[in-house]
């Protein structure tokens, strides 16, 4: 289930709702004096850029580790 966050552009206020409950504000409402921001992407997002930082640091410490085991077994 997507969550949103509606805000009220001249208002600012906030709205959390699900997607069932979007369609039906935007039934009653215009869309055009409202922003919409998409938390479950949001959320999304900030996971995979973690994932990808601690990718990146699994990557780098499996080079250093086998550098020395190069270096001590073969040198």
């Amino acid at each position: 289930m997507t969550n949103y966050k509606i805000t009220n552009k001249k208002s600012n206020r906030e709205y959390f709702l699900n997607e069932e409950e979007t369609r039906n504000f935007f039934v009653k409402n215009k869309a055009q004096n409202y922003s919409i921001i998409n938390l479950t992407e949001q959320k999304r997002k900030r996971i995979n850029k973690i994932l990808t930082n601690v990718q990146l640091v699994c990557f780098f410490a499996l080079t250093v580790l086998l550098t020395v085991y190069i270096i001590e077994n073969f040198y």
